[in-house]
């Protein structure tokens, strides 16, 4: 009689044995399967841990067993292995790819350019590039992790499956979640190479998902939203209207909760567009036409046919307020959303400390005499990136660094109508306002104005509301301001380049060349001195004696008398402004790291 040890093998669970790999005598080596057995529908190999001989088989096929039961027994050789988990089952050939794997690889890649080279030809044909050249070109390599690219467009009642796999992959939106140097983003782009980057029902879903991850991760969202709107053509899908689709709700709900970048290239129309004017910022290229219709959607209203780039060309959008970048193309584009979204991101590097002396000659002495407001901006601070610049040319919108820690600007532009802020520059400095605060950006006010824009033409365009949304919103801004006075600070108007009022800000001081008053100071000498120069019959003496008031007004008004009243905090050298500047940026000040916090700071940030 044999005297090797023993080996039972029982079973691990209860089952039914539907193979017995080994018969009796057999050898099994370690980790090698003994039976299989069924239990909830799967199968599950019984494995030795150490190599033996079978000597008994104590069940059949068929037999159905309980956790812990006999199944076999093996006699073990003097030399059996140490026991292992590793199964007969691995494929130990990595380069040997399973049908079931290729499957899926082959699945995945008709859906990339290379299977569609006439779609890239098309593109290439318009200057374009393709939607994933576009990701590709925003996403640090090897980041990216695509959702549904294995979607297409529901269209089988009208159209082959296998023909809408390969002519209409991923439903005509290529969308994921990837790195911008190194920090996560969603990003999305609309394919137009695919019916025209319409929204399909099923491309609705992907972005219902996608902005859902973004709120669920804090995650900022970059849009490329070329495309034509809403797609009729998806019959599959039992609907009227489609009117209860979630994802325009569920992006505008993204709103001030996490940085929106929105790019525009070639057509952009109705749903489209609809989400492109969600975000924070809209960058466009030269070749755009954005518009809330199309030219089919135009000619079906009876409002005339029209060519799609003339809907809404780059001319008309940037000068409206629409676009806030205007660029040459979609490479450009890529590169200003990076810059935009690094604002939002904390502080980097500081960059290398200029001469701030040449802040004292930027403002001529000559009152009367305009400057370059933007190179006060460039010389006060580093990495200036404007916003909307081809609107409300009064007001200069920018996003600057100092010491490399990010904050706002908000600057009036005396070289348009003296820099008095009318409809559209309080409309821009209000929305800037907003964005600020909604991601907890400081903000600097450079003011130079003689007050709001005034006259039965400003009244036209409803002034007395949109200048009031400054004061509704600087009064109730959660991150420090601080504002310095270059030359006017008159009445409202200056006082709406604070918050609302000189003790709004943490700071409000001026620099050697502010001047104050409550209102403009001829047309104040004019109006308080009527009686006094209307008795003066002579026509020079009468225009002496204003000229000596105006003389008086202005000697009253300067910075260093309002600063001697403390109704500023200081009229100070312009080569120390950036010691004031610096804060706004310390710790305690209000400022921070915006996805740190929970929930919002304001609602949303206001489309215009």
């Amino acid at each position: 009689m044999s005297t090797a040890p023993e080996l039972p093998i029982t079973a691990p669970f209860a089952g039914t044995v539907i193979a017995v790999a080994c018969d009796r005598d057999e050898h099994v080596p370690p980790g090698a399967a003994v039976l299989v057995l069924e239990a909830m529908k799967m199968e599950h190999e019984v494995v030795s841990e150490a190599g033996g001989t079978v000597r008994r088989l104590e069940v059949k096929v068929g037999d159905m067993v309980q956790e812990g039961q006999l199944l076999a027994v093996l006699a073990m050789g003097e030399n059996a292995a140490s026991p292992t988990k590793q199964t007969q089952s691995i494929n130990k050939n990595p380069d040997q790819i399973r049908e079931d794997v290729d499957a899926v690889q082959h699945r995945h890649a008709l859906g990339l350019d290379a299977a569609r080279p006439d779609a890239v030809a098309r593109r290439r044909a318009r200057g374009q590039r393709t939607a994933r050249e576009n990701l590709a070109d925003l996403i640090d390599e090897g980041t990216f992790v695509e959702y549904g690219p294995l979607m297409f467009a529901a269209q089988e009642r009208r159209r082959p499956k296998r023909e809408l796999i390969e002519r209409t992959p991923a439903d005509g939106l290529v969308a994921g979640v990837g790195d911008i140097d190194g920090r996560p983003v969603v990003a999305l782009a609309y394919d137009y190479t695919v019916l025209a980057g319409t929204q399909g029902m099923r491309n609705h879903l992907k972005k219902d998902r996608l902005f859902e991850v973004a709120a669920r991760r804090r995650l900022p969202v970059v849009l490329f939203a070329e495309g034509g709107g809403g797609r009729p053509g998806d019959v599959d899908w039992p609907i009227v209207a489609g009117l209860d689709c979630r994802a325009f709700h569920l992006f505008a709900r993204l709103s001030g909760l996490v940085p929106l970048v929105g790019i525009a290239s070639g057509y952009c129309f109705a749903g489209n567009a609809a989400l492109l004017g969600c975000c924070d910022v809209v960058i466009a290229t030269e070749n755009s036409s954005i518009g809330m219709g199309g030219p089919a959607m135009i000619e079906g209203g009876g409002l005339g046919r029209y060519e799609p780039a003339d809907v809404g060309p780059i001319e008309v959008q940037a000068a409206n307020g629409v676009v806030d970048l205007r660029v040459g193309d979609e490479r450009d584009a890529v590169a200003e959303a990076k810059r935009y979204l690094s604002y939002f991101r904390g502080a980097t590097d500081p960059a290398p400390l200029r001469d701030q002396r040449v802040l004292r000659d930027l403002i001529p002495a000559n009152r009367r005499r305009v400057y370059e407001v933007r190179g006060v901006i460039e010389a006060l601070l580093d990495d200036v990136l404007e916003l909307r610049r081809g609107f409300g040319l009064g007001m200069v919108t920018a996003l600057a660094r100092h010491e490399g820690r990010p904050l706002g600007v908000i600057a009036n532009d005396p070289s348009h109508l003296g820099g008095a802020i009318d409809t559209h520059g309080a409309d821009k400095a209000t929305r800037f306002m907003q964005l600020c605060d909604a991601f907890a950006l400081p903000i600097l006010f450079l003011c130079d104005t003689p007050g709001f824009m005034v006259g039965p033409a400003a009244e036209r365009t409803a002034t007395v509301r949109h200048f009031a949304r400054m004061f509704l919103t600087g009064a109730n801004l959660a991150v420090p301001t601080g504002t310095i006075v270059l030359r006017k600070g008159y009445g409202l108007g200056a006082q709406s380049m604070a918050g609302g009022g000189f003790k709004a800000p943490l700071f409000t001081i001026g620099w050697p060349t502010s001047e104050f008053g409550a209102m403009g100071l001829e047309g104040a000498v004019r109006l308080g001195m009527r009686r006094e120069l209307e008795a003066i019959e002579d026509p020079t003496e009468r225009e002496q004696a204003f000229e000596a008031a105006v003389a008086a007004a202005y000697e009253r008004g300067t910075g260093i008398n309002m600063a001697a009243y403390f109704e500023i905090d200081d009229v100070i050298d312009p080569a120390d402004s950036r010691r004031w500047i610096a804060t706004l940026l310390e710790p305690g000040s209000g400022s921070g790291e915006w996805w740190l916090r929970p929930g919002k700071r304001r609602p949303n940030v206001d489309a215009w």
